[in-house]
């Protein structure tokens, strides 16, 4: 990459010490690339995908008893799915945050690259074996795409904790899934999925952790405005809240999972509690960051106390 790349405040409505933070740790980005590029191994979807298994939905409709996963195993690779057809909204908000000339733009493209092979897989796999309603499928996807997805961060250091978040999230949901499905095959579709998840995430949050180091009262109100009302890119996806109740309640993605395995781990790395120096704002920041993950757990609580409830109800009327 030759010469630095330049920025045209005149189209980028963020803020001038926000573009001047981004550049400072372009340097990091380039390293944390090149890392990457060594450390992910390129996999091949066709050869995961069982499609000796495959048979014509012309000459043999589809029947809900074909299936062999469970209800809530194929409602989470169904939303997982729809999730990463969003991929085009996801890349124009990435890559349109940054100079062509950055390293963020080759980034961009790279990670679309790597990304878009996952809803392949998953798509496959889900049709060879018979695990989707092929047309309820196709028939969520053309509405979730057509709704779209926007985030309106007022800066891309937000971008970056918020992607930091939520492609930890999407590995855990990706690889709780696999466990889940008491089927070979989809644990390994799965796990290749959860694996890329995880090295993109490793960017992210490098990425963070890099501009925290040098700006963190700048950080720190970034990190508390992507956490805070955190909200996972499936949002828009037909009958979303009732599909994410049946994933929480399967154990695959929930509260307590987000704040214990997503937002803790996070704070840790980035060392949140044990900022110091900081100015009057930057510490009620830190203290209102630091308290997001207790609320979450207190939440997550009454939920599972609901749900054994109703169990329990349950069992005393069978």
């Amino acid at each position: 990459m030759t010469g630095a790349p330049t920025y045209d405040r005149s189209v980028m409505t963020v803020t001038a010490e926000a573009i001047e933070l981004v550049a400072a740790v372009e340097p990091e980005i380039e390293r944390l690339m090149g890392e990457h590029r060594e450390r992910r191994q390129h996999w091949y979807a066709h050869e995961v995908v069982p499609w000796e298994m495959g048979r014509s939905f012309r000459d043999e409709p589809w029947d809900e008893s074909q299936a062999t996963l469970s209800p809530e195993v194929r409602t989470a690779l169904h939303l997982n799915l729809l999730t990463e057809d969003n991929l085009p909204y996801y890349h124009a908000k990435i890559a349109g945050s940054f100079p062509e000339d950055s390293p963020m733009a080759e980034w961009s493209r790279l990670w679309t690259a790597e990304e878009g092979q996952h809803s392949i897989a998953i798509r496959n796999y889900l049709l060879a074996t018979r695990n989707c309603d092929p047309a309820q499928l196709e028939d969520d996807r053309v509405a979730t795409v057509t709704k779209g997805w926007t985030y309106s961060e007022p800066s891309p250091i937000e971008m970056f904790a918020y992607t930091s978040a939520q492609e930890l999230a999407t590995r855990i949901s990706h690889r709780n899934a696999g466990v889940k499905a008491d089927c070979e095959v989809a644990h390994e579709v799965m796990t290749r999925v959860a694996v890329d998840e995880n090295h993109h995430f490793m960017f992210y949050r490098g990425v963070t952790t890099a501009m925290l180091r040098e700006a963190p009262g700048l950080v720190l109100e970034a990190i508390h405005g992507a956490l805070a009302d955190f909200r996972m890119p499936g949002t828009g996806i037909p009958n979303f809240n009732r599909r994410a109740v049946v994933i929480a309640r399967a154990g695959i993605y929930n509260l307590r999972i987000h704040a214990e395995q997503v937002l803790q781990p996070l704070l840790r790395h980035w060392k949140i509690e044990s900022l110091d120096g900081l100015d009057a704002r930057a510490s009620e920041l830190q203290e209102k960051i630091l308290a997001i993950p207790v609320a979450l757990i207190a939440q997550a609580e009454a939920f599972e106390e609901r749900l054994e409830r109703r169990s329990k109800v349950r069992s005393a009327t069978v």
